[in-house]
């Protein structure tokens, strides 16, 4: 006997098209965000021949853009670190891809392994650092695309509530 509750379908639900979503160019929530990080982790043959290393600094290289968010991959020596740092009004996606990375919060500190992801919001303050002995590789995704990441000066880190960390090294643009 049916309930009132039960829903049945007959048929084939694929063949109801206006019931179903077209499918997105671009990603536009945060799971699709993390989901299209996860895919660019798993295709190594897009990412791993671009990676370069420095010595004297981070590198990053702006690996694609679309509309309104840009993905960045980074490398990051043993002892280089962002600095305390926001994202201004973009939010993000961070996916180690090689490597361990620490990520420090004022609740204290993260290792983040290879797969591991964070998922930020615009405001949201950390600091990435590479206190490992190998080098790392991560990707970032940011929505809208960054267009200021504000350092935490130690005056401000008090304000906030978070403890002042040590400067750190600048990133730059990868060359071609």
């Amino acid at each position: 006997m049916n309930s009132d509750n039960d829903l049945q379908i007959a048929g084939d639900l694929l063949e109801v098209p206006h019931l179903l979503q077209p499918p997105r160019e671009h990603p536009a929530t945060v799971a699709e965000f993390a989901g299209l990080a996860r895919a660019i982790a798993a295709d190594r043959a897009q990412w791993a021949g671009l990676v370069r290393y420095d010595a004297t600094t981070r590198w990053y290289h702006r690996l694609r853009t679309g509309p309104g968010y840009e993905v960045w991959l980074l490398s990051w020596l043993p002892g280089q670190a962002s600095g305390r740092h926001d994202h201004g009004r973009s939010s993000g996606v961070l996916t180690v891809l090689a490597g361990t990375l620490t990520e420090h919060t004022r609740r204290g500190g993260h290792a983040l392994a290879p797969g591991a992801q964070r998922v930020f919001a615009p405001g949201y303050v950390h600091e990435v650092v590479n206190d490992t002995l190998e080098p790392a590789v991560s990707l970032h995704i940011y929505h809208p695309g960054l267009t200021e990441m504000p350092m935490l000066s130690p005056s401000r880190l008090r304000a906030a509530g978070a403890a002042p960390t040590a400067p750190s090294c600048e990133a730059r643009p990868a060359t071609a």
